[in-house]
């Protein structure tokens, strides 16, 4: 007998999870500045942050969303009363089902056709699923509609290996949780959405480039309401090119400001902000079957597969739990719960899955199972422990581990005090004395690397700041022009003991994207020294 059931959803909980705000995350263009375009050191600024917005388009989520077997498939939609097809899959297809057509002339052609009422509640669950599985390419996810997810990708590239690479991890794995879309990149969500609805498998990453290629869409990729569309087509205005060399009063009167704003803001001409997905941080989720089942084996299969989306789900926060429950659902009795506790919190799946086999072989179900939920109890972070290091010992004999901290006692023991120190953080803004070594064996757990939250510094800084060559206002390394990140970040301190400074930090990147920490010395009289003073891991 053939089995079907609804995959794993991440619900929200009972509140609603608050938007955040949207985040700058940088994206430098390659290309420095021309020589001529060159500012004056007193007019020096950082190189402008860019974004890069990747849209998924899913064309078939009703039909997609509702895939229960491997039968013929036709998602239905009430309109005016009568039930008509709003999509079919290549099954129904192939045997005449046409989208438009009614339930009963889709059945009179295929009697064995599954016939399923639309479910914006389940395609909105669908929609949350994917939103949290992107948020392993991006920190930026939003919703944009009911069948378009955006994604913030212009701090990602470099983590995952350039864009051809981050679209084919991302096709790969919609393809591979049975999804179909249409994906386009663009410097602005917009575009990107609307190349995406007209099928442009497009790639544009400077917004100079985005007039030519939105010109040519058609209007039914801007979602407007078929009035104003069909009002448009009657003035003879069939694509964005058409409304774009409209007069812009003109067209607010007629239209309305709301559309024209749409326009700017897709060209890039208006800021365009969105709200940035947040999953819950409660997990639950829903396995819902077709029939009653009673065998063990298969409902342990089902929880296993529950308790692989709740790794995942943990695993991109970096969380664990000390409780679950699984609620298994009868028809007729109540439910029955089985709650599982650990020690230490944890997320590991076969663990989690060891200790349910355990339980389950006392379980008594009153009535076969319909429907199974997992919920995970309050999450918590994990507790992180030093890596031990492995050494073999004389003669063959077993490998001995031993802590960070034996490792350190040993070579005390064997080199002398003097010889091995640890490093603490000292209250002083220049780099060079903002830092001292102390004896390891008198507080070890004083010493310390954390400093302010708001100050970034890089971890391996030169013994002494290296002079730097410079191309007009802009420094030089290894023959390179660097691109400035951002800056600068002024330090003038010391005055009272003779080693004062006066310098404006910067973080900057060279051509193969090696990001460095230099700084301007701004009491030379003459053309301003540049200088390298650390490196970023």
């Amino acid at each position: 007998m053939a089995r079907a059931w609804k995959s794993p959803v991440v619900a929200r909980d009972t509140t609603p999870t608050p938007s955040a705000g949207q985040q700058d995350l940088p994206f430098i263009e390659p290309a420095p500045l021309a020589k001529s375009l060159a500012p004056s050191p007193a007019s020096l600024t950082p190189t402008a942050v860019r974004r890069l917005w990747f849209c998924i388009y899913l064309p078939n989520l009703p039909l997609e969303a509702c895939r229960s077997s491997d039968d013929a498939l036709a998602i239905v939609e009430e309109q005016h009363g009568i039930h008509r097809v709003l999509q079919a899959d290549p099954k129904a297809l192939a045997a005449g089902v046409m989208p438009g057509q009614s339930a009963n002339a889709a059945l009179a052609l295929l009697p064995a056709l599954q016939l399923q009422e639309r479910s914006r509640v389940r395609e909105q669950q669908v929609l949350e699923r994917l939103a949290t599985w992107l948020e392993q390419f991006s920190s930026f996810v939003n919703i944009a509609a009911k069948d378009v997810l955006l994604l913030e990708i212009a701090g990602s590239l470099r983590l995952f290996g350039g864009l051809p690479s981050l679209r084919k991890k991302v096709s790969k794995g919609l393809q591979k949780q049975g999804f179909s879309a249409a994906m386009s990149i663009a410097p602005t969500p917009l575009a990107a959405t609307w190349l995406a609805r007209a099928g442009r498998r497009s790639c544009i990453r400077a917004e100079e480039n985005l007039g030519p290629a939105l010109r040519q869409l058609p209007l039914t990729c801007l979602n407007w309401p078929l009035g104003q569309r069909d009002a448009l087509a009657g003035m003879g205005i069939t694509n964005i090119g058409d409304c774009l060399r409209l007069p812009r009063e003109g067209f607010t009167r007629r239209f309305g400001a709301e559309r024209l704003l749409e326009l700017d803001r897709a060209l890039g001409h208006l800021p365009d902000p969105r709200d940035s997905w947040r999953a819950p941080e409660r997990f639950c989720a829903d396995y819902e079957m077709t029939e009653e089942q009673s065998d063990c084996e298969l409902l342990l299969h089902i929880c296993h597969e529950l308790l692989f989306s709740h790794e995942q789900f943990l695993l991109a926060r970096q969380l664990g739990t000390q409780r679950l429950c699984f609620s298994f659902f009868h028809l007729k009795s109540a439910a029955t719960e089985l709650q599982l506790g650990a020690a230490i919190a944890d997320r590991s799946q076969e663990r989690w899955f060891d200790l349910l086999k355990i339980r389950f072989e006392s379980l008594r179900l009153p009535e076969p199972v319909i429907a199974v939920r997992l919920r995970s109890g309050l999450s918590q972070p994990l507790q992180v422990e030093t890596a031990g290091l492995c050494f073999h010992a004389k003669g063959g004999k077993q490998r001995r581990r031993h802590e960070i901290a034996q490792l350190a006692e040993r070579l005390v023991a064997r080199i002398g005090e003097q010889s091995v120190n640890a490093m603490n953080i000292v209250a002083e803004h220049r780099p060079e004395y903002a830092w001292s070594t102390q004896a390891l064996l008198s507080d070890w757990s004083a010493s310390s690397l954390t400093t302010r939250d708001t100050v970034m510094r890089p971890l391996w800084m030169l013994p002494a700041p290296a002079l730097l060559s410079a191309d007009g206002a802009y420094p030089l390394y290894k023959g390179s022009l660097l691109t400035l990140l951002d800056g600068p970040e002024r330090l003038e301190t010391g005055w009272w003991d003779g080693q004062g400074v006066s310098r404006d930090y910067y973080r900057a990147t060279d051509r193969d994207g090696m990001r460095l920490w230099v700084f301007r010395n701004r009491q030379q009289q003459t053309l301003p020294n540049w200088y390298l003073h650390g490196i970023f891991g």
